[in-house]
Parts: C-alpha cells; sequence; structure tokens
C-alpha cells in the first residue's frame, strides 16, 4: 500500500495534537477566548556570517576615497551655527558655507560615537541592547496615504496613525512604534509634531522615533521626552531616535542640522543619513556611490561629536536606485543591495551602529511585486549586518503610502528573518538525535514525543502565509494574502490593550501640547520658525 500524501498525514496529526491541546474543557475555551497578549521579541543577536563583498583594501579605497572628497571637494552646511562649530573644532571653510574637514580631525571625532548603547523604553521589559551584533525592526514612517482596513487607498487621520501605533504594539518582530508611519491629514502642519509624539507614547511602551522637521519641533520632542522620563534620565539614557536626511550631494541644511543639535545636546541619537537616489544625486557606480554617501555620512557623523563629544550617532543612508528609463526610485534592486553589504562593512570599519531600510516596495498595490521587493531587500540587510532596520513595515509605492495588509504581513516577514538570522540552534542536539534510534526506517516523526513537545517552536510556521491543500483553500473561501491579512489586522485591534500611562504623565503630556498649540501659529506649511 501507497504512503499517505505527507500533507494528509501532516493534517492528521495536526487533528492529533489539536485535540491534546483542547483538552482542558472549559477553561481551556476561556482561555483561548481571552484577548492576545503580544510578547516584543528581544533584540535580535545575529548568529549568522554577514556578507562582505570588499576586501580589506577595498575597504580602505572607499575610505581613502570619500575623506579625499571631504578634505577637496567639501561639504556645504547651510547652516550659520554649524559653520560657527567648524571653524571652533579647526575646519577650513570656503564660500562661507563650504567646509573642508581634514581626515584626522573626522577620525578623530568620529572614534568618540558610542559602538554600542541599550535603548530604554518607558516599559523597561523593552529595554533593547543596540549596535554590533544586535538588531531592531522598525516600522516605516511618513507616508502620505495608506491602504486602510478596507484595501482603500486615502488620506490618513490621527486616528489611522493610532491604529498603526497598536499594531506595532501588538506585533512581536515590531520593536518601535517609529513617529509619522502616516501622515494626520486632519491635523495642520504646525501642530502635528506634537500629536504624533503623543501617539508614539501614548499608544504603545516600545521605544519610538522624534520627529525632525524643524529645531523647534525637536525641541518640542524632547520636552514631551523629559516629561515622560524625567530630565536626568534623559540625559544619560538614550530613549529617542530621530532621523536627519542629507541632500545629495554634499549638503547639509540648517533644518536638519539644527534638529540634529537638539538631539545631540540631550544625548538622544540621530540616524545620519544621506538620501540617496543612485545615478541621479550620486555617480551611475555602485562604488562610487557608496564612496560619496559615506564621504556624507561620515561629516554628519564627526559634527555630532562637535556639538557633543561621545553622545550617540548611528550611520545612516536612504538608499535607491532610479530607473533611467522614467527616473522613478527602484526597490529591491541587486545594486541596493550591493550597497548594503558594502555600508555594513564601512560602518564597522568605523565601529560605529548603521541604520538601513527594509521591506521596501515600489508596487502600487499588495502584490506579488511588493512581495518579491521586500524580501529582496530583507535578506540583504540581514546579511548585511545593519542594526536600526528602519521601514520593516507597510512601505509600498515608494512610500507613498503604507499598507495595513502590507503592515502585518512584513512584520510576520521580519519575524521570520528574525528566526533565520539568529543562526543555528543546536540546545536539543542530542535529544533531537535520539528520536532517529527511536523511529528507525520508514517511520515518522509526527507523534514522537520530541516532536509533540517541540512543533511549535521547531519551524517558523507562518499565520498568514497558507499552505493547506487546494481543496481546503477553496472550502475556506479561497483567501488571498490581502484579506487574510486585514482580517489580522482589524483581529489585532480587536485584541489591542492599552498600555498604561501613568494619569500625571498623561496630563502633564496634554497640557504641554495644549500650550504649544496655543503658542505656535496653527499653518499648513512648514514654518522652522517654530
Amino acid at each position: 500500500m501507497s504512503e499517505p500524501p505527507l500533507q494528509q498525514v501532516g493534517q492528521k496529526q495536526a487533528g492529533m495534537m489539536e485535540g491534546r491541546q483542547r483538552r482542558g474543557g472549559r477553561a481551556a475555551l476561556r482561555k483561548r477566548r481571552e484577548k492576545r497578549v503580544s510578547r516584543m521579541l528581544p533584540t535580535l543577536k545575529r548568529g549568522m556570517p554577514l556578507t562582505e563583498p570588499m576586501s580589506q583594501e577595498q575597504i580602505e579605497k572607499i575610505d581613502n576615497a570619500s575623506l579625499d572628497i571631504l578634505e577637496n571637494v567639501g561639504v556645504v552646511f547651510r547652516d550659520d551655527e554649524a559653520i560657527a562649530d567648524w571653524q571652533k573644532s579647526g575646519a577650513e571653510v570656503r564660500d562661507g558655507d563650504r567646509v573642508h574637514l581634514d581626515r584626522g580631525l573626522v577620525r578623530e571625532l568620529i572614534k568618540t560615537i558610542p559602538a554600542t548603547f541599550t535603548y530604554h523604553a518607558r516599559n523597561p521589559d523593552h529595554n533593547l541592547p543596540f549596535g554590533n551584533d544586535h538588531s531592531i525592526f522598525i516600522p516605516m514612517t511618513g507616508a502620505p496615504y495608506l491602504r486602510d482596513l478596507e484595501d482603500k487607498r486615502r488620506a490618513p487621520t490621527l486616528e489611522d496613525l493610532g491604529n498603526f501605533h497598536k499594531l506595532a504594539q501588538m506585533l512581536p518582530s515590531m520593536h518601535s512604534s517609529a513617529h509619522h508611519i502616516v501622515e494626520p491629514m486632519d491635523h495642520v502642519v504646525s501642530h502635528r509634531h506634537l500629536r504624533i509624539t503623543y501617539s508614539s507614547m501614548k499608544y504603545s511602551d516600545k521605544t519610538f522615533m522624534g520627529m525632525t522637521t524643524s529645531g523647534r519641533n525637536a525641541e518640542d520632542v524632547l520636552d514631551m521626552c523629559e516629561i515622560l522620563f524625567g530630565s536626568e534620565f534623559l540625559e544619560k539614557h538614550p530613549v529617542v531616535t530621530g532621523n536627519c536626511n542629507g541632500n545629495s550631494p554634499l549638503v547639509w541644511d540648517e533644518t536638519m542640522l539644527s534638529a540634529m543639535r537638539a538631539f545631540n545636546r540631550r544625548n538622544q541619537p540621530v540616524l545620519c543619513s544621506p538620501f540617496v537616489l543612485g545615478g541621479a544625486n550620486t555617480p551611475a557606480s555602485t562604488a562610487a556611490a557608496v564612496a560619496q554617501l559615506n564621504a556624507e555620512a561620515l561629516s554628519a557623523l564627526a559634527y555630532t561629536q562637535v556639538v557633543r563629544k561621545g553622545c550617540p550617532a548611528i550611520y545612516g543612508h536612504y538608499l535607491s536606485t532610479v530607473s533611467m528609463a522614467s527616473g522613478a526610485p527602484m526597490a529591491g534592486t541587486p545594486e541596493i543591495s550591493l550597497m548594503n553589504f558594502m555600508i555594513g562593512q564601512m560602518a564597522r570599519y568605523y565601529d560605529v551602529p548603521w541604520r538601513t531600510s527594509n521591506t521596501l516596495g515600489g508596487a502600487k498595490t499588495f502584490d506579488a511585486q511588493a512581495g518579491y521587493e521586500s524580501a529582496t531587500t530583507l535578506m540583504a540587510v540581514l546579511l548585511s549586518g545593519a542594526n536600526y532596520l528602519w521601514h520593516s513595515a507597510g512601505w509600498n509605492e515608494a512610500g507613498m503610502h503604507c499598507s495595513m495588509a502590507k503592515f502585518v504581513v512584513d512584520a510576520e516577514q521580519c519575524a521570520m528573518g528574525y528566526r533565520m538570522a539568529e543562526g543555528i540552534q543546536w540546545g536539543d542536539f542530542d535529544e533531537a538525535l535520539s528520536a532517529v534510534t527511536d523511529i528507525g526506517p520508514g517511520g515518522h516523526y509526527l507523534g514522537h514525543p520530541h516532536t509533540l513537545e517541540k512543533f511549535q517552536e521547531a519551524f517558523f510556521i507562518p499565520k498568514l502565509f497558507d499552505n493547506n491543500s487546494i481543496e481546503q483553500w477553496i472550502a475556506d473561501g479561497s483567501q488571498e494574502i490581502t484579506e487574510r491579512a486585514l482580517k489580522e489586522a482589524k483581529s489585532l485591534l480587536n485584541d489591542y490593550q492599552e498600555p498604561a500611562l501613568d494619569v500625571a504623565v498623561d496630563e502633564a503630556l496634554r497640557d504641554y501640547i495644549e500650550r504649544r498649540e496655543r503658542e505656535i501659529p496653527a499653518v499648513d506649511a512648514l514654518n522652522t520658525e517654530y
């Protein structure tokens, strides 16, 4: 007699296991009906070898080329305060705002950046060791549109932002609630940073990001952090992350630099992020693009240490290549992966933590293109050794929208990537190997005690992917991934329980927001004066 198909055997054994799980009667049934409790995964401690395509000679070649750019071409700092800071530090300034940095000065400054630190959350259980072989996953930010719980593309509201923050709290692989995952278009621009920060703090007790849309807005964020954590705590503990984008090629502007200084002075980390559109604002060459990007990042990293020596800072970037046919940015291309591998090597060469972008997609819906692009990017960034994996959930349409469906699937993919990047687990090797003797030739392991004990953790079982037979899939309604993902997002939001925030702290935060909204003119355009 022929053996039944493996899938049927698996389904039968799964039924047996489920039957065992059902034991316990009404108490077990009540337990299953309770709202789920999602526990955040600890910081990923990588156990896999990294992909390092450059030799030591090539690393030094990139380093030398970048320092040549800093010395001979220079970087424009469009900010009077930064120019004065650089002049005090001994840098040469030409033409008013072009700073030429001696390589010795750059090397001395970046040596004072901590290689590791710990992010502190309002829930201490969610504190995160960071740097070296530790990595964290952060949702996407900055989308002017969303695809909502009905998969409709529309302008977001503050309530939509709150829902994304709730999902970030519920999804185990997300280590942060980020900040403006989507732009709350129902609030004026000049007040948004306050409401966005409060939403990050209220709906999640994980670490978060702070708005850097101006120096004054950054100060508001940090004032709110001081209310949440206390001024003395803030002085000594990283709790929030700012992002400062460069204007490639080779320009840092006043908006970003003033926000950078606000974070540096309060000892909070910033991502020093050149904004790379390969072939448009960099040379049309992978290696040369990295040399330029590296120069830009080094100039900003060095400046953080001019502002405050020893403050945490993160080597950042946003990577995309540009289609020479249309001029549109692309995601998931081979050159982006190669640049991530190279940047990882450069960051380790300087012994500083670094940031990359994860699960990026250019598709207009959550389709196969979005999946392929995101999976390619996820694999590359995990093997590159990045520490701060930003845009890890929801990014699509080149960042123009955040998708509720893609958000939860991306998070599950990150959990799968987390499992892979931990490396091979050897803890039960001898115990598992003894099962081979018990089963012998021709048997199966589905009913073995070791399998029954370990089956839930032995192999990752994606919840949102369907691996049933075609007949079972049809019987279940022929649901494709978007429909399954939206059902899961709705279920997560239904099960969400708000983490308690101290009443006095909550009142102080609200009072601060109300005061600042009275002081800040309600305008729908960015105003760097406020």
